[in-house]
């Protein structure tokens, strides 16, 4: 097999917007003529930029490759323009195109991609999702109570998701996440994350795990001083409490406080999760298919992982190719925790793909169709361009004031 051709799509996600404003997806297709797709999980440069790195990316390492060479493919990629370090623009770009090809290699194969990375160990994936506003859009009026600021509006959307099959829920009420963090939480968002924790807790008591997310806001002893505020409602994990550039401070969060730290979402390769276990900082490692590096080399952080008795919970806020490469890895690894959702993968989410994810109770159950089992709905993708400008995911520009 050779791989021959490249598209890309920009497509705009429809409200709720759920996973963010828009996907970029790619598709390689073989001198054969088998199909393989993709998704780049990148914010920092606008999506179609990202999108011509890709075709760039693909004339000078996989035109005329054959798309079982990953490694191959992997260290010219990484090795590129004198580099040889983690870069999230280019592991995002990698990617998608390292997605595609294990798509492809599974197709030619006739097995899902986790037979190929070890085989199946799970057979059913527990999955757990974000308070969503329930009247639609995820970018709400701030000054007017929604599931984000209110914790009685948020107790009861957590209950209304343990109702539909949940068993976790997460949240993120610590304040805003800016340029500047990290920061020291203001006594509102303290007082504002705990009272979370105490009704969210209560609404739905032993019947699921409370996930507390943040985004890398706070100083070390910042992200002390909301850890012991939430140590009482015992939630499974206290999500990259310090920015991910700083893992020597994550450890020192992590060594204080009995909550489990997550982190892994803004990381990429093995070397920066490397860095993670080594120093003790997180023993939930939530890479994202998408921006990590790929299949293979998420593969090779879950088995560093399993060695330091760490879990993996696999990121999601990004498309449903995604999320399908997200389920590949979680099913063929045994040290795999929980796998974000974006709701029931259900909805104006999964326009996009003309195939479904299996959401059963609470839990994903793993696709039985060769490659990554998801593909393209191109009508529908022609149909939605994205034609803005701002990033998927953009940072408050002021610093946190009292």
């Amino acid at each position: 097999m050779r791989l021959d051709k490249i598209e890309t799509f920009v497509t705009a996600n429809p409200p709720p917007r759920h996973g963010g404003r828009y996907f970029i997806f790619v598709r390689l297709t073989t001198a054969c003529g088998i199909t393989g797709v993709g998704e780049i999980y990148n914010a920092t440069f606008g999506p179609h930029l990202c999108a011509a790195m890709a075709e760039d990316m693909f004339a000078r390492h996989l035109a005329g490759a054959d798309p079982h060479q990953i490694e191959l493919f992997w260290r010219k990629a990484y090795g590129a323009g004198f580099t040889m370090r983690p870069d999230v623009t280019v592991m995002g770009v990698v990617s998608g195109l390292e997605m595609a090809c294990w798509d492809i290699i599974g197709k030619a194969a006739d097995r899902p991609v986790y037979d190929l990375l070890g085989g199946q160990v799970q057979d059913k994936l527990r999955s757990y999702t974000y308070l969503y506003p329930p009247e639609g859009d995820v970018y709400p009026d701030p000054d007017q109570p929604n599931v984000y600021n209110d914790p009685d509006l948020a107790a009861e959307a957590a209950l209304k998701l343990i109702e539909q099959g949940f068993t976790a829920v997460k949240f993120d009420p610590a304040g805003p996440y800016t340029i500047h963090d990290g920061h020291q939480p203001r006594l509102g968002d303290l007082d504002r994350s705990e009272a979370f924790c105490k009704r969210i807790r209560e609404a739905v008591g032993n019947r699921a795990d409370l996930l507390f997310g943040t985004h890398g806001q706070f100083t070390p002893s910042g992200a002390k001083r909301m850890a012991r505020r939430l140590e009482a409602y015992d939630p499974l994990w206290f999500e990259e409490p310090v920015p991910p550039d700083a893992p020597e401070a994550m450890a020192e969060v992590a060594q204080y406080t009995s909550i489990p730290i997550a982190a892994g979402e803004r990381l990429t390769t093995k070397y920066e999760f490397a860095r993670l276990l080594d120093l003790g900082a997180a023993s939930i490692l939530q890479m994202n298919l998408g921006r990590v590096g790929g299949l293979l080399e998420a593969k090779k952080i879950a088995g560093m992982a399993e060695v330091k008795q760490a879990q993996i919970a696999p990121h999601l806020y990004c498309g449903p190719v995604v999320a399908a490469a997200n389920i590949q890895i979680a099913t063929c690894s045994p040290n795999f925790l929980i796998l974000e959702s974006l709701g029931r993968f259900d909805g104006p989410y999964m326009s996009c793909v003309t195939t479904g994810i299996d959401w059963q109770e609470g839990y994903v159950i793993p696709p039985q169709s060769p490659g990554l089992g998801v593909e393209l709905n191109d009508d529908w993708i022609a149909a939605h361009p994205y034609e803005g400008d701002k990033l998927h995911l953009e940072l408050e520009q002021d610093p946190v004031r009292p």
